[in-house]
């Protein structure tokens, strides 16, 4: 059955939800601005000593009062809505469904595997912060519907460029030259699906598509490296042809339309407002959620299924929100026999306070469940399964003694993660992936370039990714001897072999640590690119 593109079962619901919202908004918009009016940003506040700015505090002021009263004034409509707005949350379904009509059908399809048996998909996570401007401030980043629309442009700029390596087989090569380093400016160039552009003529892009990229030479550079078999760079662009792009903390209603509307040409399917709101569960109000889970999911893939579940065991101020799992299943296209060929992509964002690893624990139990029994329902016998795929932000590392507990769970027994050596140990090239929030616009990190340089050398990465959390009594010994400076990754893009089909293998072809959000965010996207293979054996029955 197809997805429904409003949350609601009627429009007369719908209209009435609209409404209520309508009642609430200008009162919470006032809310937003006294607080934002007070709670500046450093660089807001570094702009002001060098303009010798002296009206700040009379704006602070004056703003409150203001600010206040309007508050104050529309509080009994907000009430109105209110009343009008909660009791429909039992009846919402937890996402709204955008669709963009495709100009062809080919264009939502890959037809890697229904012409040479193999395909590349990418994907790619990021914690954006786009909470509501005020609270988004306490994390240092301010203006949120600036930041939401800047950064949808900084994604398509990416994603829609063309993917070009450079191999040069003479005895002083350097290897492949990195899209983000290349002499080749970055393109706005709108494909669908994976794809290698070695050629602007139609039959070559084809064939690019079809086929996948083989791991880089042995000698590699300028962004493109290799260790322990996996390629990986740091990129100042996000990865060309991104498949599938899971963002976390897009909590603003707002923000979320300005992102679908900026990524729409490029994801024909994506699934905003996820989550829950009110009394959870309905009627009983175990829990109050004042926001959604903020998760966002945006595929060039068409979405056959898709199911969310929302963590009851939140604590503290975390559970205002309804964090949880998003589930969906994608149609990639068809095999070499005419059969289905698809794809599952799970994410999510755990509990964030530190010292509470049980509660982690916990959600990563629930979701392990949750994404078998959504498999188990929605998996058909005609099809193929290419991937299955587990990213978000899970809030611990893989180097913090706190984390330990959340390090050791089974759940990386089945999900393989490619920057991971082992419980509590990371491979010598992975990178930290959360930021110190008071360094956000140091001159080191504040472009795109800037950050890319400071991430690529341990001296400066170590001054401004967040170091890891020691255990309660025991003092922090980090690194150990010999051992790189790395940091906190909390950022993952997990991979399942077990679960997909037997006929196909998959291979990493490349890990990306992205630093084209500098300024934007407090965390370093990530992307990942796998190749999966069909054998023939397979596609022959």
């Amino acid at each position: 059955m197809a997805l429904q593109t409003s949350p609601f079962p009627n429009g007369l619901v719908a209209g009435i939800h609209a409404v209520g919202w309508a009642f609430i908004l200008p009162c919470f918009w006032f809310l937003d601005r006294l607080i934002a009016v007070v709670k500046s940003t450093t660089l807001e506040q570094t702009q002001r000593l060098e303009q010798e700015c002296y009206l700040h505090p009379l704006k602070v002021f004056f703003g409150s009062i203001i600010f206040f009263i309007l508050f104050l004034a529309t509080a009994p409509l907000a009430l109105l809505g209110f009343i009008l707005w909660a009791p429909l949350q039992a009846c919402r379904r937890p996402f709204y469904y955008h669709r963009e009509t495709p100009s062809s059908p080919e264009k939502e399809t890959h037809r890697g595997f229904e012409l040479v048996g193999k395909a590349s998909f990418g994907f790619a996570t990021a914690n954006l912060c786009l909470l509501p401007d005020s609270l988004a401030r306490f994390n240092n980043l301010g203006h949120t519907q600036r930041r939401a629309a800047a950064i949808g442009q900084h994604i398509v700029q990416g994603v829609c460029r063309p993917h070009i390596c450079i191999f040069v087989d003479s005895p002083s090569s350097c290897g492949t030259l990195s899209p983000s380093n290349s002499i080749f400016p970055p393109v706005n160039y709108p494909t669908y699906g994976a794809t290698d552009r070695q050629s602007q003529t139609p039959s070559a892009s084809q064939q690019g598509r079809a086929g996948h990229r083989s791991a880089p030479r042995a000698l590699l550079s300028q962004g493109l490296h290799q260790q322990d078999d996996i390629p990986w760079e740091v990129s100042s662009l996000f990865p060309a042809n991104v498949d599938i792009l899971c963002l976390e903390e897009v909590f603003d209603k707002r923000a979320a339309q300005k992102l679908t509307k900026a990524l729409r040409p490029v994801f024909g399917h994506i699934l905003y407002d996820v989550g829950v709101y009110a009394c959870q569960p309905p009627c009983r109000c175990s829990s109050f959620k004042f926001f959604n889970s903020g998760l966002f999911l945006a595929s060039r893939f068409p979405v056959l299924e898709a199911q969310y579940h929302w963590f009851p065991n939140g604590r503290g101020e975390d559970a205002l929100a309804a964090k949880g799992l998003l589930s969906a299943k994608v149609l990639i296209g068809q095999n070499q026999k005419q059969k289905n060929v698809v794809g599952y992509f799970n994410c999510t964002h755990l509990h964030a306070p530190e010292g509470e690893g049980e509660i982690r624990f916990e959600q990563l139990n629930m979701l392990t469940k949750w994404i078998g029994d959504f498999q188990t329902a929605n998996k058909l016998p005609e099809e193929e399964v290419a991937f299955d795929v587990l990213c978000g932000d899970f809030n611990f590392d893989n180097c913090s003694p706190d984390d330990t507990l959340e390090q050791n769970h089974p759940l990386f027994e089945e999900y393989r993660d490619p920057c991971r050596a082992g419980p509590g140990k990371e491979k010598p090239w992975v990178i930290g992936t959360l930021l110190e929030q008071p360094t956000l616009y140091k001159d080191d990190i504040k472009t795109p370039e800037n950050l890319q340089r400071t991430l690529e050398r341990e001296d400066l990465r170590k001054r401004y990714i967040s170091p890891p959390v020691a255990a309660e009594g025991c003092p922090l010994v980090y690194p150990e001897t010999g051992q790189p400076w790395i940091g906190r990754r909390i950022d993952y893009i997990l991979y399942r072999e077990s679960s997909i089909s037997k006929h196909c293998r998959t291979e990493v072809e490349e890990v990306t640590f992205i630093t084209q959000l500098a300024g934007l965010t407090d965390h370093i996207p990530v992307g990942l690119r796998l190749n999966v293979i069909m054998d023939s054996d397979g596609a022959d029955q």
